[in-house]
């Protein structure tokens, strides 16, 4: 079973990233994102081969006493093959640590290597299921200007994929 370690947003009602995934979803086979029934992240890493015991633990280890992450997200992006659009995050000192200190706590070698260090592309998913035929107004719509927006990143956890579910979570402290 893969494991996935992330940051989501809990009490910050995301309300700019949600409204992406629906105007997202006007190019999907089916909204893919809110069909997860699980709230905007950014996902640190996903290993397949790791004890649910071992991702737990440095969970709490990389976390406990944290605090949440105010993000800025400023653009608009998309991975090719498949194609998957995704909100870009501005640079962030606490993002990269948060990042930093989880594979510090679990040899990265056991992690996916597009997470990986030296290869991890913040971002926030805001869709999976382009279908071929909205290819490039959806490559319009990633090139498109966007306006600035903050969203609070307050709780990291870790979750099994396909489906997604919490197996373990950490609140974090609020910003000042």
């Amino acid at each position: 079973m893969a494991y996935a370690i992330s940051l989501k947003v809990v009490n910050d009602p995301a309300g700019p990233i949600r409204a992406l995934w629906e105007e997202v979803a006007q190019f999907e086979s089916r909204p893919s994102m809110a069909a997860l029934g699980y709230p905007p992240h950014l996902t640190l890493a996903v290993y397949d081969d790791i004890p649910l015991v071992q991702a737990s633990n440095v969970l709490r280890e990389a976390f406990a006493g944290r605090s949440a992450l105010r993000l800025t997200f400023t653009r608009l992006r998309f991975f090719d093959d498949p194609l998957v659009l995704w909100a870009e995050p501005s640079p962030s000192a606490d993002l990269t640590s948060a990042h930093a200190r989880v594979h510090a706590l679990i040899d990265p070698r056991h992690c996916h290597p597009r997470y990986r260090p030296g290869a991890w592309v913040p971002h926030c998913t805001l869709g999976t299921q382009i279908l071929l035929k909205y290819r490039e107004e959806a490559l319009a719509f990633a090139a498109r200007t966007i306006a600035a927006f903050e969203v609070i990143f307050d709780v990291a956890d870790c979750v099994s994929l396909a489906p997604v579910f919490v197996m373990a979570e950490q609140p974090l402290d609020r910003p000042g």
